[in-house]
């Protein structure tokens, strides 16, 4: 029988009663840090960076000591599996990534290569070791992928795209062929999650960025059918016997909850065009919710950055399975100051709020 967690960010992942909402932010080691640009400098670029275990150890880091994060992320980046499995990578200086050669055709498809993820993600997986070491059990460590569809959107693409003709051109005119890459790169991710697992993260987290340029039948057979593929093959409990939950982010698509769920994921994390009171009755018991501040509010002043903090936390109101996070990334130019402010505003009004209700109250289960 699996351990409960003791963990606040592991317990709300399961929904159970925690004493203040945990937080932590998506892209909480990046550019916005000024010691991260120090350590990326050192690295020479980014994609070095990534497979430097030392490197990115000292940078998964540096937002949890910074901040007293109440989980770290590790550092790393979803298009290393493209290139695992066999495409070349690389960034250029001030643009997006490079995947080369596309995939277009079943010719292309027949390049990729099987991927052990001890082999070819290796320096990924030493990362995750180092980093468990260097966090002892103080701080959980979530690990992640991109799912499925966005990354074929990267591999059949080249790269980014405003218009995804390519991807979309193959979902429409070549449906089976696209199935058969989703169905590759899912068993590689799921073998990939896995690898992650057995090295010690203690949550995975599933980028679905691209799933929202997808309408809501493509978007279920594309996209959430090849998230399933993954889940049915996750380990499920981790080496030290604790339930390592599944969270699942998607990007502009808070409509399609229902199907969300019935993946059995644990946690959905949501941007913050759905409005978390409406997906907390809608979702009641089933899964925990993550999110979902509009990330342009850090911009703000931190009496702006507090009061729409408590504005959430009152959506969600005084019941577990609450995660706060942004709804999408850091951006580079974000003051590290706001953090602080967020940080210490989640934390003090959560307090409050369970304070003023007695304490958390159990949600109502709702049965499907």
């Amino acid at each position: 029988m699996p351990i409960e967690p003791t963990h606040r960010f592991l317990r709300a992942c399961h929904s159970l009663p925690v004493d203040q909402t945990p937080v932590w932010l998506m892209r909480q080691a990046g550019r916005y840090l000024p010691e991260y640009m120090r350590v990326r400098q050192q690295a020479g670029n980014f994609l070095s960076l990534c497979k430097n275990p030392d490197l990115a150890t000292e940078v998964t880091l540096q937002p949890v000591y910074r901040f007293d994060m109440d989980a770290a992320i590790l550092f790393s980046d979803i298009l290393v599996v493209p290139e695992a499995m066999g495409m070349s990578l690389s960034f250029g200086m001030g643009e997006g990534p490079v995947l080369e050669p596309f995939l277009r055709t079943p010719s292309d498809l027949r390049r990729l290569r099987p991927v052990q993820p001890e082999e070819q993600l290796g320096y990924v997986l030493q990362t995750v070791t180092q980093i468990r070491q260097a966090l002892q059990e103080k701080t959980p460590l979530i690990g992640f992928s991109g799912s499925p569809w966005t990354l074929a959107t990267y591999m059949v693409e080249g790269g980014s795209s405003k218009t995804f003709r390519y991807i979309k051109g193959m979902l429409f005119d070549q449906p089976a062929l696209l199935q058969q890459l989703l169905d590759q790169i899912a068993d590689v991710v799921a073998d990939y999650l896995n690898a992650q697992i057995a090295h010690g993260v203690q949550a995975v987290q599933i980028f679905d960025t691209w799933g929202g340029v997808l309408g809501p039948r493509e978007f279920v057979t594309f996209s959430l059918r090849s998230i399933q593929r993954i889940i049915d093959r996750l380990q499920r409990v981790g080496p030290d016997g604790q339930t390592v939950p599944i969270i699942l982010f998607f990007f502009f698509f808070g409509s399609m909850l229902e199907e969300m769920i019935g993946t059995g994921c644990d946690v959905i994390g949501l941007d913050w065009t759905t409005h978390l009171a409406t997906a907390r009755h809608q979702v009641a018991a089933r899964a925990a919710l993550q999110g979902n501040l509009d990330p342009a509010v850090l911009y703000a002043t931190p009496d702006i950055v507090r009061h729409q903090v408590r504005q959430l936390l009152q959506d969600y109101g005084p019941y577990p399975g609450h995660v706060f996070n942004l709804g999408h990334g850091m951006a580079q130019d974000m003051d590290p100051g706001r953090v602080v402010d967020l940080v210490r505003a989640v934390r003090e009004e959560s307090r409050l709020l369970l304070q003023q209700n007695g304490g958390m109250q159990r949600i109502q289960e709702k049965r499907p």
